[in-house]
């Protein structure tokens, strides 16, 4: 999805060879340093995940909403605005402590909140389609040129370091179980985007926002095999299928998993690298294919893009319901297009609210409702006096340039 917010606008300006290629190579890249990691450092990044509690998850979840506000190459205002909308629709649902409804308006379908697949398909898929039709060249829609194969020696120079930051951050974000996964693509965009010396292009085509956090994406995916492995701690819904699949084979999870069960652990690292591989074997051959696709007549692409997102969404619950939720995503999306606002933070907001909630409300219980604890354990606090860097960082650059546009207009 982030990958999405840079790429497509490459796809459009005749570069989607290069986007493509460039999310390929750094996936494969990501992914090898990733499988190295957990076959070098399993023992010790077990050891960084555990001194993470509930009040440092909620630091580093107030940390990922801060860059979220950082994502939007917009106004800054409605980058908090659509973060905190998010949070709202992340209540949704049974209250995970008293088991009470809330927000669902008295439908029951509801109560197991907002799927966040039939949300990203409304903003992203269907609200997208909405508004391609409205682009329209002698009454037939716009037709996509295709463009080089392979980046450019300059979009290969401007990808090398995004590819590398990218890799730590996943590497680093993965190993932390629930949220990790999720925040990695997100903090590497934004942390691209802190640091660039054109941060205006974010957006509307940046290779860096292709290669950060596809990379930051494939690297996590590997090192969070590791609170899996090792504390049998799931760090995503896929790693949860991977634990169920291990314990149905008498396979238990644990610090001694390298040496109880050898030729599983060295056997899964060799597949992976494996798996990495055929990737990009696959996927820069076939980049010629996958851009014949914006050859097709957007009249016979947008059918058939619409029939496939509904169909996805209703096999996820086999619920009718959930096509209801995603023509109102959609009509939704359409209306922050026109209204200029991002959905990235809206979707990181509904993403993380509830793991933010759920923390907060432990750490309260630990304490005894003493909100002191987030400023008492070390990392807990060394975050939020990042996240609070960070809105300060923002809020001078805004500043700067509303009074930088006040001199021109004068």
């Amino acid at each position: 999805m982030v990958t999405c917010l840079d790429g497509h606008q490459m796809a459009r300006r005749g570069h989607g060879g290069a986007a493509l290629s460039v999310a390929a190579i750094g996936s494969f890249v990501a992914g090898s340093v990733g499988v190295l990691l957990l076959a070098l450092l399993a023992p010790t990044l077990t050891r960084m995940a555990l001194a993470f509690g509930p009040a440092e998850y909620f630091s580093l979840m107030t940390l990922g909403l801060v860059g979220a506000v950082a994502l939007a190459s917009g106004s800054m205002l409605k980058a908090l605005a659509m973060t905190i909308l998010g949070l709202i629709v992340g209540l949704v649902g049974l209250d995970s402590n008293s088991g009470l409804p809330r927000f669902d308006f008295d439908l029951p379908e509801l109560y197991s909140g907002i799927e966040f697949t039939v949300v990203a398909m409304g903003l992203f898929g269907l609200s997208e389609i909405a508004k391609n039709l409205e682009t329209t060249v002698d009454g037939k829609a716009e037709i996509i040129r295709v463009g080089k194969l392979m980046p450019t020696r300059e979009e290969a120079h401007r990808s090398v370091l995004p590819i590398l930051r990218g890799t730590g951050v996943g590497a680093v974000l993965g190993v932390l179980p629930g949220a990790g996964v999720i925040m990695s693509s997100f903090t590497s965009y934004a942390l691209e985007k802190r640091i660039s010396r054109h941060p205006e292009e974010f957006g509307r085509g940046a290779i860096e926002g292709v290669a950060g956090p596809e990379s930051a994406n494939n690297a996590a995916a590997q090192t969070s095999f590791i609170p899996t492995l090792t504390l049998g701690i799931p760090g995503s819904a896929t790693m949860a299928l991977m634990l169920g699949a291990m314990m149905l084979h008498d396979i238990q999870p644990g610090p001694q998993v390298m040496t109880s069960n050898p030729d599983l652990f060295w056997g899964l690292i060799a597949s992976m690298w494996i798996g990495n591989a055929a990737l990009v074997v696959l996927n820069l051959p076939m980049v010629g294919l996958w851009l014949k696709l914006l050859q097709v007549p957007y009249g016979i692409l947008f059918p058939a893009i619409a029939l496939f997102c509904c169909v996805g969404v209703y096999s996820l619950n086999t619920n009718g319901f959930d096509l209801l939720l995603l023509a109102v995503f959609t009509a939704l999306g359409y209306v922050f297009h026109k209204l200029r606002c991002e959905p990235a933070p809206f979707l990181l907001g509904l993403l993380l609210g509830p793991l933010m909630e759920e923390n907060f409300r432990r750490t309260l219980l630990m304490s005894h409702g003493d909100p002191a604890l987030f400023f008492t354990q070390p990392i807990s606090l060394g975050l939020l006096v990042v996240a609070a860097l960070l809105v300060t960082t923002i809020l001078f650059s805004t500043s700067k340039k509303q009074r930088a546009e006040m001199f021109e207009e004068q």
